[in-house]
């Protein structure tokens, strides 16, 4: 009994420097692993709400990233750059801004924040200044989407026959069906409101371009990304790629947040 207790006497300094050791090169891994930020603000697009992220949410959760999704109101750019301005201020920072669609408008303007260490755009407008998602879009022909939206007392919400088509056209029925019941109608004339100060004149881009997107133009997307200078990557998807290639879409994100040099 005495001799066992000796030597449990004996190996537990060296038990407890072995776990300092391995602490230590833990630790010494996630400071290596070049992450700049882990602090992610995404942004919802029209017809839409935070939940559109709640496939890409887990997944970035679960690498270790602090995540917030706003919930634009979708009344006006200045608004919408408003809300995610607040979500800015309550970061410590620094913090990648994600926009999906019309979002992207309103990452262009709120990317200016000093806290703002890159943009991510997924399947989104990234216009210049002078620019406006109508203006953009009238670079490129009509998309299929454009038959199903409707105007309302100044607010565009698209049919159910549009979402399940054009919108989400590779989620499953299900998907489809929560999409056209919880959609958000976007003002008219935000569609309409020219960017100011592109942030990505500053800040480094990411971009993801959806070969079938039925809403946005994908020749429209390629050309943005190019004109940004966007870091880019092309999926088969609809519009909604957060939903139809979650895995896709973190695997950008945390590329993103190792930065560019």
């Amino acid at each position: 009994m005495q001799l066992q207790r000796r030597v449990v006497s004996l190996m537990a300094p060296l038990v407890c420097s072995a776990l300092a050791f391995f602490a230590v090169n833990l630790a010494q891994a996630e400071d290596d692993s070049g992450l700049k930020t882990k602090d992610v603000i995404l942004v919802h697009g029209a017809w839409a709400d935070g939940s559109s992220w709640s496939k890409v949410i887990p997944l970035l959760e679960r690498r270790g990233f602090h995540v917030t999704a706003v919930q634009l109101p979708l009344t006006s750019v200045a608004d919408d750059v408003a809300t995610v301005n607040r979500a800015i201020d309550l970061d410590p920072g620094p913090l990648l801004l994600v926009g999906h669609s019309y979002a992207g408008v309103v990452i262009t303007e709120a990317g200016n924040d000093p806290k703002v260490s890159g943009l991510v755009y997924i399947s989104a407008f990234a216009p210049a200044a002078g620019q406006s998602v109508a203006s953009l879009n009238a670079l490129v022909p009509v998309t299929p989407v454009a038959a199903q939206i409707r105007l309302n007392a100044g607010f565009l919400s698209i049919t159910a026959e549009g979402i399940s088509a054009d919108f989400g056209q590779d989620l499953s029925d299900t998907e489809k069906q929560i999409l056209a019941v919880t959609q958000g109608p976007i003002a008219e004339a935000a569609l309409g409101t020219p960017a100011t100060a592109p942030a990505w004149l500053t800040k480094p881009s990411w971009y993801m371009v959806a070969s079938e997107d039925r809403v946005l133009s994908p020749k429209l997307e390629a050309m943005m990304a190019q004109t940004i200078n966007a870091e880019t990557t092309t999926v088969r998807s609809s519009h909604v790629i957060m939903l139809s290639r979650p895995d896709a879409v973190a695997d950008v994100i945390a590329r993103a947040a190792q930065g560019r040099d």
